[in-house]
């Protein structure tokens, strides 16, 4: 059987930031985008993330990890960490191809909730095989809300709660495409401050409009000037990412502190992962590189962000 997530290890008293912040191998340079850059091993990733003081982790691209429950449960067991989420993408907007992502969904939310995770991480892409996103039809719009409706029904199935991620380069990546995901879905949202950004949506704008909305937050800093470049189509999201796009928190231009503020001043009872995207080119001395721009990510959340409150329950959508 694999951990139990709230019985991991403790952390020091007083501090709460570890029982309700995660991190993801994205911050390590493990992306599920083909090509992206030098992938770390896992036991280095999953080394440097116990070192840290995480006690859970999202999944990462497909095959880094086991695919086999016990034997990923037994692979974070041993750095004492447990898993919290995977971003998981799909093909919604296809009715051709319903029965094959549903298939699809079905595997990942087996896996996902055999190994105990609490986060079905939906994110609508434009094909299998990562194509450039495009603008979707009426029709493809109706289809990508059915697919999440039934998204949530196997979800339920494994104690996972779904939550969409909009992310550059998927179907749902602009402000007016989150809206009106928020608008004819219930469905829980990921507020991922990074992609809202440079999709023009400033994420402290959605967080004070919608904070009931939200069931997972992505914590990415942002630079606005690199974002630009990148929506100008100057540079592809991997140069971005490599030119400080995703910055450690505290280092580019969103205030990250304001939206966790007013967050849980809302009432949200939900989970942060730190996320700051990066695209290696050669194996980093040990300690540096990824695990360091992660370090200076916690701390500034240790001074900069008011308190965390202890989670109570897992809330479908982010606020009690």
């Amino acid at each position: 059987m694999p951990p139990n997530p709230d019985q991991s290890r403790p952390t020091p008293e007083g501090d709460r930031l570890f029982e309700r912040v995660a991190t993801a191998p994205i911050s390590w340079g493990v992306c599920e985008v083909p090509g992206w850059g030098h992938q770390l091993s896992v036991d280095r990733v999953l080394s440097e993330k116990a070192a840290l003081g995480f006690t859970h982790t999202e999944l990462g691209s497909a095959g880094w990890l086991p695919d086999e429950p016990a034997a990923l449960a037994d692979a974070l067991a041993v750095h004492g960490l447990s898993l919290l989420a995977s971003f998981v993408p799909l093909v919604l907007h296809d009715e051709t191809r319903a029965e094959t992502t549903l298939e699809e969904a079905r595997s990942a939310a087996e896996l996902l909730g055999s190994a105990g995770a609490r986060y079905f991480n939906t994110a609508p892409v434009t094909s299998a095989d990562w194509q450039p996103r495009r603008e979707l039809s009426a029709a493809e719009w109706r289809q990508t809300f059915e697919m999440l409706e039934r998204l949530e029904a196997i979800c339920a199935e494994h104690d996972l709660t779904q939550v969409v991620h909009e992310h550059v380069g998927c179907t749902i990546e602009t402000k007016e495409e989150v809206d009106r995901l928020l608008a004819v879905t219930s469905t829980a949202l990921v507020l991922d401050t990074g992609h809202l950004a440079v999709g023009g949506y400033d994420p402290l704008d959605l967080v004070r409009s919608n904070a009931d909305r939200i069931g997972l937050v992505h914590l990415k800093d942002t630079s606005l000037d690199v974002a630009e470049r990148l929506n100008a189509g100057s540079v592809t999201l991997m140069e971005a990412v490599q030119q400080g796009l995703f910055p450690a928190l505290g280092q580019g231009d969103l205030p990250i502190d304001r939206v966790v503020d007013t967050l849980e001043a809302a009432g949200y009872a939900g989970w942060y992962v730190i996320e700051q995207d990066c695209a290696l080119t050669d194996e980093p001395p040990t300690g540096g590189g990824p695990a360091r721009d992660v370090a200076a990510s916690i701390d500034y959340l240790r001074q900069r962000v008011g308190a965390f409150q202890p989670a109570v329950g897992v809330p479908s959508a982010g606020c009690q």
